[in-house]
């Protein structure tokens, strides 16, 4: 059976959302064990939000579609967004949580540090990645200077300070790579549940 938060709810979301450019829906649950079943129509984005709920041990469905004819990056960003959404609306007040988490995380010749703090204010700082990165085009879709957006809009809309550190990497897909599964990691101890945490954990007693 799956953790609950204090109050006894399963943590646990799912959120649609249509425009004209995609059509996406994400369901998760935060106790979960990395069970995944991904489709965005962006083969490499698929990979790395596998990777996301995998080493997160958030349980992820994502079903998306979009003008990718056009772009990937319709479809890249709005399922972020929505993402971020799910995220904090399966945390609720955030009472038990830990709420900081740190990881760092190689991938070969890669090495991402990301931090995260479910702080209920939104910020985002990025930095590391070497010169050129955000141009290779990864997986004949995916745009390297996606990676820095994705993780900004979900940072933003699940209203988390986000910190992501790229520290060494030479091969694009690495780098990235990295980067996502850093972020998962660091997920996974901030919104783990904390029996010693009587709470909300802020002095101010609201996050």
């Amino acid at each position: 059976m799956s953790p609950q938060d204090p109050a006894g709810a399963r943590r646990t979301a799912r959120i649609e959302r249509s425009t004209s450019e995609s059509s996406v829906l994400v369901e998760l649950d935060l106790d979960g064990t990395g069970r995944t079943q991904i489709d965005t129509s962006v083969p490499f984005y698929d990979h790395m939000l596998t990777a996301l709920g995998k080493h997160s041990l958030i349980d992820l469905t994502v079903q998306a579609q979009g003008d990718t004819h056009i772009d990937a990056h319709h479809t890249v960003e709005d399922t972020a967004i929505v993402l971020g959404q799910a995220l904090r609306q399966a945390l609720g007040d955030k009472r038990g949580i830990v709420r900081y988490g740190d990881a760092t995380v190689p991938l070969d010749e890669a090495l991402a540090h990301a931090v995260v703090d479910v702080s209920g204010r939104p910020y985002f700082v990025h930095s590391g990645e070497p010169a050129g990165q955000e141009y290779h085009l990864i997986g004949g879709h995916f745009t390297g200077s996606l990676t820095a957006h994705v993780l900004e809009s979900i940072a933003h809309h699940a209203a988390f300070t986000v910190h992501v550190r790229v520290l060494a990497g030479r091969d694009p897909h690495h780098i990235v790579e990295a980067q996502f599964k850093a972020l998962a990691r660091a997920l996974r101890t901030a919104v783990a549940l904390d029996p010693r945490v009587d709470g909300v954990p802020s002095t101010k007693g609201a996050l």
